[in-house]
């Protein structure tokens, strides 16, 4: 891990293994080389260390993705693959040797009156069967696990895991008690919002009303309702997992002062990295470490983009002068929604995908460097967003997992580092939400 001596650094003493530039490394290599050390007869073995082979380690680890989105089967979407199915896929988790994933049933925002909330439920309730309905069939060779101790049997059988979760407490209405259901269905994993504010709580990314032509006002409550300081209660006394990400930095805050376990940050990269009120602040990253939480950085460009580059922003600016668009922007998808035009929201969408290029996995590292450099191997993890996310050559889907844990090796994080961001501290923090539950539902 990062503050200790990784096998690069050993190996010359000079070589800074900085994320992404690896020339240096390369050239350090051919000096030594050239130089006699590390090669010849004369060298013992034990000079010349080895990168470990990264399918192993891959392979011995409980690869754990912290969220994706639910896809229905025969739906539109445009954010699966290019095969039309699901990116977290059971043949993909397995082609990636993904042993589980969150998969999350979420509904955007809506009306937030009767028939609104009707229509939440419904889209949630599809969902939740379509995920069951994955996991029930056998050629999938796929499980619900609803517990740590599942999530480890399921591994130990060849098998994947799906851990069930839930974003956006409009799917409750104004119920609290609907949390209950949804926990009985098995459900695990609890996030309050997802884009726009709710009954519950403030979201970090307020929307845009058509109908006024306007944005909702940055904050609602200042953090949680009255009905989201009881959600939160309750998901703590079910044995949940309370997860923050998308919550405004107040809401966040709050959480953490009032959960009586962990919490998780599903998917969320580091603000002071991508200026994104989407990301998370250092002082939220420091208040969810400090309660044993773990932050989950997400294979999204969007949210890893250099927001100090200069001529990106200059760019991003100028596509949207074009759209007829403010200039000013949280991150270069999200404010869009005032296009009405669907040709020109698109152009502008395609314009800026070209500006920002394809991700990096590099990019994931930096954002997993600095976590781990502020609070500590022990609260980092990763969820991709998948369905959403990615963006990122050589890991668009779970298919491609092991990629990752080739690149992190290669950033100098050990072996045992590996097991801990890929998996381990994310079922960390599911033992502690479940061991605080309350003795009966």
């Amino acid at each position: 891990m990062l503050g200790t001596l990784s096998w690069q650094q050993v190996r010359g003493g000079l070589c800074v293994v900085v994320v992404g530039i690896v020339g240096a490394c390369s050239q350090e290599a051919a000096d030594l080389s050239d130089a006699g050390i590390g090669a010849g007869e004369n060298t013992p073995e034990a000079s010349v260390p080895q990168i470990p082979d990264a399918a192993i380690i891959h392979k011995k680890a409980l690869v754990i993705d912290a969220h994706a989105d639910i896809e229905i089967p025969g739906k539109y979407s445009r954010y699966v693959g290019d095969d039309g199915l699901s990116q977290v896929a059971p043949d993909k988790m397995q082609a990636g040797g993904v042993d589980a994933v969150v998969m999350t049933i979420a509904v955007g925002p809506g009306p937030r009156d009767e028939a609104g909330y009707e229509e939440a439920r419904l889209r949630a309730d599809e969902e939740l069967a379509a995920a069951l309905a994955l996991a029930a069939d056998p050629a999938n060779n796929t499980v619900i696990a609803t517990d740590a101790d599942a999530v480890l049997a399921a591994q130990a059988e060849g098998q994947s895991a799906l851990i069930l979760g839930l974003q956006n407490a409009r799917i409750l209405g104004r119920e609290v008690s609907a949390l209950e259901e949804f926990y009985a269905a098995g459900v695990r994993v609890f996030a309050l919002t997802h884009m726009g504010h709710n009954d519950f709580a403030d979201s970090s990314r307020p929307v845009f009303i058509g109908e006024t032509g306007s944005y909702e006002v940055n904050e609602e409550h200042g953090g949680l309702s009255d009905l989201g300081r009881a959600a939160i209660a309750r998901i703590n006394e079910l044995g949940g997992v309370i997860d923050v990400s998308q919550l405004s930095k107040a809401a966040t805050l709050e959480v953490l002062s009032l959960s009586t376990a962990p919490v998780i940050a599903s998917h969320s990269n580091v603000q002071a990295l991508s200026n994104v009120r989407r990301n998370l602040s250092d002082e939220e990253i420091l208040a969810i470490a400090a309660g044993g939480g773990t932050i989950h950085i997400s294979a999204f460009r969007g949210y890893l983009f250099d927001s100090n580059d200069a001529k990106l922003d200059a760019d991003i600016r100028a596509a949207r002068r074009v759209a007829g668009i403010a200039e000013d922007y949280d991150y270069p998808f999200e404010l869009y929604w005032e296009i009405d035009d669907s040709q020109i929201q698109q152009t502008y969408l395609s314009t800026v995908s070209d500006l920002l290029g394809p991700g990096r996995i590099e990019d994931m590292i930096a954002h997993i460097d600095y976590v781990v450099n502020l609070v500590g191997i022990e609260h980092v993890g990763i969820g991709n967003d998948f369905n959403h996310g990615s963006g990122i050559a050589g890991y668009n889907d779970a298919s491609e997992a092991q990629n990752v844990t080739e690149a992190l090796l290669q950033a100098g994080y050990s072996e045992d580092d590996i097991y801990q961001l890929w998996g381990q501290n994310f079922l960390r923090v599911m033992r502690a939400a479940q061991d605080g539950k309350a003795p009966s539902v």
